[in-house]
């Protein structure tokens, strides 16, 4: 037991140190709670991959705001920057994130590509980008959430892991009637589906709350897509999440296999021990 809580203590310094060495980095304007930005349940996959050092391969869909409009340029998107992000936090191991965002697509048009230029690229982890262009479009979620539940059937079907990224907080999407109703629809089917959830509505909406007047805008002048800063503290958050998910497992899955062992050498103790017939 000294020697489990030992490893337990250890681990805990080095997810302390490493989240602290994060932190510093981070600009000011990314930071956020950890509750804001905590992605679960384990993503087991992709962590393996971590884990064993093998080649990751991230697939990102979605519509604009994957794309990368209103970025100055396309190695400024968010899927570009988060390979950056993702190879600085997993040292040794070859990350790749394609981008397959498509300005103005609604989740009915996603799905129907998700075969084509989604499992297509034998993905670890999707993240899927969802439901601003449908709050943009109607007031009625309802469809939304068939074809939700359709396109995570379909990915789960493939075996990769999944993370559903729901709007943007922007002017032009919070003056929508159904804003709420698909941010907790996204939530609830994450929930029920067993599949990560990135909350950048409510992470936006507290970077706009603690916004300093001299800090760069996080969404530009058309009240919709996201600036280069935007999609700057949005890589650096989603990167933050799933690396610690990614920790949390490894940590997991130690802790697993060091109360397996003290399980067996407690065993061991008990069937040898003296005036104890074995057989």
């Amino acid at each position: 037991m000294t020697r489990l809580a030992a490893l337990g203590l250890a681990a805990a310094i080095a997810l302390g140190a490493g989240g602290a060495a994060a932190e510093e980095a981070k600009p000011a304007q990314c930071a956020a709670p950890p509750a804001l930005t905590a992605i679960e349940p384990t993503l087991g996959h992709a962590a393996s991959r971590i884990e064993h050092g093998t080649p990751l391969t991230i697939v990102a869909v979605g519509s604009s705001s994957t794309q990368g409009v209103g970025a100055s340029a396309p190695a400024l998107s968010y899927p570009s920057r988060l390979e950056a992000e993702l190879r600085n936090r997993v040292p040794g191991v070859d990350v790749r994130v394609v981008n397959r965002g498509k300005g103005g697509e609604d989740a009915a048009e996603e799905l129907d590509r998700l075969k084509r230029d989604v499992i297509a690229e034998a993905p670890d982890l999707v993240l899927w980008q969802v439901g601003t262009n449908g709050v943009l479009r109607r007031d009625d979620v309802e469809i939304d959430e068939v074809l939700l539940r359709r396109g995570v059937a379909l990915l789960q079907q493939s075996g990769t892991d999944i993370v559903l990224m729901d709007m943007q907080y922007a002017p032009k999407v919070v003056e929508r009637p159904a804003y709420a109703a698909m941010e907790q629809l996204i939530a609830e089917i994450a929930h029920h589906t067993h599949v990560g959830l990135f909350r950048r509505f409510a992470l936006m909406q507290y970077w706009q709350a603690k916004h300093r007047p001299d800090a760069p805008p996080m969404i530009g002048a058309d009240g919709l897509h996201m600036t280069d800063a935007g999609y700057g503290c949005l890589a650096a958050g989603l990167a933050e999440a799933l690396a610690s998910n990614w920790s949390h497992s490894d940590l997991v899955q130690r802790a697993a296999g060091v109360s397996a062992e003290v399980a067996g050498l407690g065993r061991t103790s008990r069937s040898t021990a003296p005036g104890i017939d074995t057989h």
